[in-house]
């Protein structure tokens, strides 16, 4: 489980499959109401306030985005605190449940993104993949000081998705951002066929 700060009142959590299997959760119990999930969210409420001082007394958004090959990302947003939220917030624990005030949205992308720290590496992983034929499309962009590949699976043939991961998995490392998040955030680099634009201008 990962944790940043994107915000004073805003906080990305990103959970690998690997995180919901140690705590008997599939992904598709992340759109259900039942106990496991509920304890999954306070433990990342508790991790978030112990490591950035999140406090998540209060109203909350959160927006959970299951992606493919990485996990998910769930995005929590503080709402306004009012007086009364501040001392339930303080109550005894037997308030524990009704501190947290949550409207719950969620989102299931089907793009796979992996970042790569050197553009070097972009270059390597796109070479691989034409030669390999396996696709020549995807968009890339530049955040957070590293270069993000987005690819639509719906644009590789379905027997060649486990090539294409294995590729990306070798150069890059799975990336907890989401599209909305780069969109926001992040520069378009190359917005189409990025791995044919960067085989035709870096071919050597």
């Amino acid at each position: 489980m990962k944790i940043e700060r994107l915000s004073q009142d805003k906080i990305r959590i990103f959970l690998t499959f690997d995180d919901l299997l140690e705590r008997g959760i599939q992904k598709e119990d992340m759109w259900r109401e039942i106990p496991k999930v509920h304890d999954l969210f306070s433990e990342m409420m508790e991790q978030a306030y112990s490591e950035l001082g999140f406090d998540a007394s209060g109203p909350l958004a959160v927006e959970v985005f299951a992606l493919p090959a990485q996990g998910m990302v769930v995005i929590v947003t503080r709402g306004k605190m009012n007086g009364h939220l501040d001392e339930r917030a303080t109550d005894d624990e037997d308030t524990e449940d009704e501190i947290y005030e949550m409207e719950v949205t969620m989102e299931q992308s089907d793009i796979v993104m992996y970042a790569f720290r050197d553009f070097e590496d972009v270059i390597n992983v796109c070479k691989q993949l034409q030669a390999a034929s396996l696709t020549e499309d995807g968009r890339l962009y530049s955040y957070n000081g590293k270069w993000i590949l987005a690819l639509e699976p719906a644009l590789i043939e379905t027997s060649r998705h486990n090539a294409v991961i294995a590729l990306l998995a070798e150069y890059g490392e799975a990336t907890s951002v989401t599209s909305a998040m780069l969109e926001e955030y992040g520069k378009v680099i190359m917005p189409s066929q990025a791995v044919r634009e960067i085989c035709t201008h870096f071919y050597n």
